[in-house]
């Protein structure tokens, strides 16, 4: 990862935060930026014009323009895997061809939402959607975040092979008005098959007729799926180059747009849509996911912070944390380079976090104390999600309000140094008007393409997850031998746990 561009941008003097708007009165006007119901503050982070200015000359050096060109065009920008990574042409925005197969399995996937809203697949009050990762979180956040008070359907999303997170399930579901959703892109996932299994087993044990006929798949392989008992008709494709932890916009969005009703879903596809233009057309100065990967890089490689931290002041967003660690950390942790090259700097920083204001009781300590940096990300709305007493609401955006300012100002105190604030403590906020549809979907995106425009500044590949595949490896064997071959500790722990010999 040598880079002039980077080592200049090394050698730059960081500001003070705690004076910064002092010194550059118009600071607010250049580092917020909006983009429809979306307003992104990044005045209260180490930028300047000559940071941003470095960063533009990375950009160049690394080839984003063309990288992003290529991404948009379909091209094969996973080069470990030989494949196009072509979510957004689920929004419509992409090569015309996978723009137009996507709107067809759309209209597939919308034909068996009507037919299922008809009863054609009887009665059904509750939908089990099985998978695990990217086929998982994204529909999780989704039904979480917008589902509310006027649920269709009671929908449960079991991602954990613990049997205790199926069994929960079943013990507050009718079988006989159970939707089964099995998400896999492969349809091998070991997880996923085996909590399927159970689930279907479920079922038989109740009674309920053709269990299989209340079962829908969402897979890039639907003929594995029809092997297993699915039949062709409710069986949902998507696309071999859409990649499971950008998936949500596919056919792995079923029980989001099933629960929340088509129109929502739709919204949602726009919504994102509004954003893939954005950093498609937008002015690098002015184009949101890639500033923000400016500033995501300021702090990994120059500042050398090893974490970075999300808190969602909204209860309507309590996943999104979870759902950026899988998104951030499996697109960018990675230890090679595009041409295979070892990685000499850092790349993704270990994204955590939870939600305010529980968490301002529990981690905050640390981010105004602490001797670790921690650049912090505030997303917070406008509007609330709730009826009740405004004061609820006001509360809730004052504290998340208050933390950045106390984070970027700090307070001394000669007299008693346990009670002082260092401050010059880095956050962004991101605020939208409200959570609806049409916000959050952008807002989903923001999140994909900045991760893209990190993984381009940083000469890497973010769509293979080679990473996770050791483990599962391992696993394979030791069920398949048992405590063989292993090391001592491996071994003793299997002798204990499963009794093998």
């Amino acid at each position: 990862m040598t880079s002039a561009a980077l080592a200049a941008l090394s050698q730059m003097p960081q500001i003070d935060l705690r004076t910064v708007f002092r010194t550059d009165p118009v600071r607010l006007s250049k580092y917020v930026l909006s983009h429809g119901p979306i307003r992104f503050d990044w005045s209260k982070t180490h930028l300047t014009d000559a940071v941003v200015a470095g960063f533009l000359d990375l950009a160049d050096e690394r080839g984003f323009a063309t990288r992003r060109d290529a991404l948009f065009a379909g091209e094969a920008v996973n080069v470990t895997e030989g494949r196009a990574a072509e979510h957004p042409a689920e929004r419509g925005e992409g090569h015309p061809e996978s723009v137009a197969r996507a709107k067809i399995l759309h209209q597939r996937m919308r034909a068996l939402i009507d037919a299922i809203e008809a009863e054609a697949l009887g009665p059904v009050r509750h939908i089990l959607h099985i998978g695990i990762g990217g086929s998982a979180l994204g529909p999780e956040l989704i039904v979480d975040a917008l589902d509310g008070d006027g649920a269709r359907y009671d929908v449960a999303i079991v991602s954990n092979v613990d049997g205790v997170a199926l069994e929960r399930v079943m013990d507050r579901f009718d079988p006989a008005a159970t939707l089964i959703a099995i998400a896999s892109k492969t349809f091998t996932t070991t997880e996923t098959m085996l909590n399927a299994a159970s689930a279907i087993n479920w079922m038989i044990e109740a009674g309920v007729d053709d269990p299989y006929g209340r079962v829908v798949a969402l897979t890039a392989a639907p003929e594995r799926a029809m092997e297993w008992g699915v039949d062709e008709t409710r069986v949902l494709p998507f696309s071999e180059s859409v990649g499971g932890r950008y998936s949500l916009w596919s056919s792995i969005g079923f029980p989001a747009a099933l629960a929340l009703g088509w129109d929502a879903f739709e919204s949602l596809l726009e919504g994102a849509a509004t954003m893939d233009r954005h950093f498609r057309l937008s002015d690098p100065r002015e184009n949101a996911p890639l500033i923000a990967a400016f500033v995501d890089q300021y702090y990994a490689q120059v500042m050398k912070c090893q974490t970075r931290a999300v808190f969602a002041y909204d209860e309507r967003l309590a996943l999104l944390p979870s759902y950026l660690q899988q998104l951030e950390m499996e697109s960018n942790g990675k230890g090679v380079t595009l041409d295979g090259a070892a990685v000499t700097g850092m790349t993704a920083p270990i994204t955590w976090g939870g939600v305010g204001t529980d968490a301002q009781h529990a981690v905050f300590q640390l981010l105004h104390q602490g001797t670790v940096l921690t650049p912090v990300e505030f997303i917070a709305s406008r509007e609330p999600g709730h009826a009740l007493d405004p004061a609820h609401h006001r509360a809730l955006l004052v504290n998340c309000f208050a933390q950045g300012a106390a984070l970027m100002q700090g307070r001394g105190n000669d007299a008693d140094p346990a009670r002082a604030y260092p401050g010059g403590r880095p956050s962004t906020t991101i605020l939208l008007d409200d959570v609806t549809p049409h916000a959050l979907g952008a807002l989903i995106a923001f999140y994909e393409h900045r991760t893209f425009a990190n993984a381009v500044l940083m000469g890497i590949n973010p769509f293979d997850q080679f990473g996770v595949e050791l483990g599962k490896e391992i696993a394979r064997s030791i069920g398949a031998a048992g405590a063989k071959g292993f090391d001592p500790s491996t071994t003793a722990l299997i002798d204990i746990a499963l009794g093998a010999a």
